[in-house]
């Protein structure tokens, strides 16, 4: 079973806020999949996890 958070363990995952995480939700502005559990917004760590690897870059170091 995949673990829940709550937008302030999300927040520290993510390195933000939850203001900013509240504000993803509300304009969609990242694809940032959430969970309402009767009136509380939760995260799937899995999601977190995608997330965070589709922003990932690979930085290839400058030739000498």
């Amino acid at each position: 079973m995949d673990t829940l958070l709550t937008p302030i363990q999300a927040a520290k995952i993510l390195a933000v806020s939850t203001n900013t995480l509240a504000c993803w939700r509300s304009t969609k502005r990242y694809p940032l999949p959430w969970v309402r559990v009767g009136n509380r917004v939760r995260y799937r760590q899995t999601d977190l996890d995608r997330f965070i690897t589709a922003r990932s870059q690979n930085v290839q170091p400058a030739a000498a």
